[in-house]
């Protein structure tokens, strides 16, 4: 059972993916951004939905409103017509007018550069409690913007942590956010090359269906792998 296995030995595993797929990918810096509102809105927009249809959909929202206060006082049917090409528009159109008046009710502006000053955990329960924010979401902001030692976990940093084993097979994706810090530890530029290695991954390599597993770099640590190389046998 998982529950028995040597922590130890998940730390190590996870510390060696983390070494061969920066070498397969690259280490990249912590990223430096000018609004982490704008982080915040295109996290939201990005659920479900495609990386261009995502910026083509903020770009069309910046260019109707041009600003926060514009778009916040937009009307819903007009923002829901801008997102006809990212997923659930009648879902995120009143999230997006809802996070927006929340943080200026709140903070007499639209803007959330207080969360660099607050303790990590504080700062996630705030993003946490908008409207539409969920743990992925609240962790790229926090992680990307402003550094915390926090970690998305989208479907495939998911899929490859539990394929691999460094996590529980059935481990959930909330659960996976908090046991990859404790695998891991609390560096940011490590935790963000960590993320982006396994997402890049799991877009080229580990997909969903028909994983590559034969030109997987880590195919003599997975326990997929092996699990699927004994079948075959």
């Amino acid at each position: 059972m998982f529950n028995l296995f040597d922590f130890a030995a998940r730390r190590e595993k996870s510390h060696e993916i983390y070494d061969l797929l920066t070498r397969e990918y690259g280490l990249r810096e912590l990223p430096q951004f000018e609004d982490p509102l704008r982080t915040l809105i295109m996290t939201v927009l990005s659920h479900r939905t495609k990386r261009d249809d995502e910026h083509a959909t903020f770009d069309a929202l910046w260019e109707r409103y041009g600003s926060w206060s514009a778009m916040a006082d937009a009307p819903e049917d007009e923002l829901l017509n801008l997102l006809e090409r990212v997923t659930f528009p009648e879902r995120k159109a009143p999230y997006i007018k809802a996070i927006l008046a929340r943080i200026y009710a709140e903070r007499g502006d639209y803007a959330i550069n207080f969360l660099a000053e607050m303790p990590t955990h504080e700062a996630l329960d705030w993003l946490l409690s908008l409207p539409g924010v969920g743990r992925k979401t609240a962790s790229l902001v926090l992680l990307f913007d402003f550094h915390h030692p926090v970690i998305p976990v989208d479907t495939h940093v998911h899929r490859v942590s539990r394929r691999t084993g460094i996590v529980s097979p059935t481990m959930s994706a909330e659960n996976t956010h908090d046991e990859l810090l404790i695998l891991l530890g609390d560096d940011p530029y490590v935790l963000f090359n960590f993320h982006k290695s396994l997402l890049k991954h799991g877009r080229v390599t580990c997909f969903y269906a028909n994983p590559a597993c034969e030109r997987c770099p880590l195919k003599n640590l997975c326990d997929y792998y092996a699990g699927k190389n004994h079948v075959s046998k």
